[in-house]
C-alpha cells in the first residue's frame, strides 16, 4: 500500500493543483489563450488523477478475504493506470485539439500579463510539488540512481506524482515561452503551437506512466534486493542447505508475495525441518516486513 509519505504528496499535489487550476481558467477566459486552456485543462484533469490515485491507495489497504486471498495490493496499480489514461485523454488528445483549432482559428492573445502572472505563479507551486515527490524518491532509493530507481520502484503513486508535476513544470514553461513569442511577435499562431506542444509532451508522458503500470499490472517480480536478501538468510539458517528455486511477486505498494523450493539437511528430521523453514520465514519477516506472504517448502531438486 502506498505509505502515508505517498498519502501526504498526493495530497499536497491535489491542494495546489485544484488553486492552480482555478487561477489557470480565469486567466484563460480573460486572455482568450489556447496556451493557458490547455494548462486549465491539464490542472483540472491532475486533480482527477490525485483523488483517483487516493482512491487506490484505500482500496489497496483492504485485508485479504476468501477472494483476494493475497489482499487487494494491486488495485493501485489500476487506479494507476486510470490516471495514465486521464493525462492521454483529459490533458493530452484535449490539448492537441485546442491546438489544432488555435491553429486554424487564431484568436488574439487579450492582456498576456495576467497570463504571465498565473503561469509564474503556477510554475513555483509545481516546482516546489516536482521538488517534493524527488525528495521523497531520492530518501528511498538508497545507491541506486535515481533514474534507474525510477524505472523499478514500485512505489508507482510517486511515480505518478513526479511524472506530473514534472509534465505539469515543463507544460507551464511551454505556455509561457509560446505565449511570450505571441505577444512579441503578434501572431497568435504561437500560442496554437505552445497548445499543440503541451499536449504531445502530455501524451509522450501518459504512454510512458502506462507502460510502467501495466508491467506491474501482469505481476512484476519484487525488487532485486528481496530475492537477495533471501538467499542471504536461507545461507545463515542452519539446515537450510540450499535455495533450489525462488519466485517473488509484487502484489502492491509495500507487498510482496515470495515462494521458494529449498533443499534441507538431509539428517533432520521432519519436526526439525519445519522449524528451519519457519526459522527463514521469520529472519526475511524481520529483515523486510514488505514480505507479507512466504510459501517455502522443502525439495530435493530444483
Amino acid at each position: 500500500m502506498a505509505g502515508h509519505g505517498s498519502v501526504r504528496v498526493i495530497l499536497g499535489s491535489l491542494a495546489a493543483n485544484m488553486g492552480i487550476a482555478a487561477a489557470k481558467g480565469v486567466a484563460a477566459a480573460v486572455t482568450g489563450s489556447g496556451s493557458m486552456m490547455a494548462e486549465s485543462i491539464h490542472s483540472l484533469a491532475d486533480c482527477t488523477n490525485q483523488i483517483l490515485l487516493l482512491v487506490g491507495a484505500k482500496e489497496a489497504e483492504k485485508p485479504a478475504t476468501p477472494e483476494h486471498p493475497l489482499g487487494q495490493g494491486r488495485a493501485a496499480y489500476f487506479w494507476s493506470f486510470l490516471v495514465a489514461l486521464m493525462i492521454f485523454l483529459g490533458g493530452g488528445v484535449f490539448s492537441m485539439y485546442e491546438g489544432w483549432h488555435k491553429l486554424h482559428e487564431p484568436s488574439e492573445v487579450g492582456s498576456p500579463w495576467v497570463a504571465y502572472v498565473v503561469l509564474g505563479v503556477a510554475i513555483a507551486i509545481e516546482a516546489a510539488a516536482a521538488l517534493q515527490c524527488f525528495k521523497a524518491i531520492d530518501g528511498n532509493r538508497g545507491a541506486v540512481p535515481f533514474w534507474q530507481y525510477l524505472g523499478r520502484t514500485k512505489d508507482i503513486d510517486l511515480v505518478v506524482l513526479f511524472a506530473e508535476n514534472t509534465a505539469a513544470v515543463m507544460g507551464l514553461l511551454l505556455a509561457l515561452g509560446f505565449l511570450g513569442v505571441a505577444d512579441v511577435t503578434g501572431d497568435p499562431v504561437w500560442d496554437a503551437y505552445g497548445t499543440l506542444s503541451i499536449g504531445i509532451l502530455l501524451c509522450g508522458v501518459a504512454v510512458w506512466l502506462a507502460r510502467e503500470v501495466k508491467s506491474l499490472l501482469q505481476g512484476e517480480a519484487a525488487e532485486p534486493e528481496i530475492e537477495a536478501l533471501f538467499y542471504a538468510m536461507a545461507e545463515a539458517t542452519p539446515g537450510v542447505d540450499e535455495v533450489l528455486n525462488l519466485i517473488t511477486l509484487q502484489q502492491g505498494p509495500g507487498q510482496v508475495m515470495l515462494a521458494a523450493k529449498v533443499r534441507i539437511d538431509p539428517a533432520l528430521s521432519a519436526r526439525e525441518a519445519a522449524e528451519a523453514i519457519n526459522a527463514l520465514e521469520e529472519s526475511v519477516r524481520n529483515e523486510h516486513p514488505h514480505v507479507k506472504w512466504q510459501f517455502v517448502e522443502p525439495d530435493i531438486e530444483a
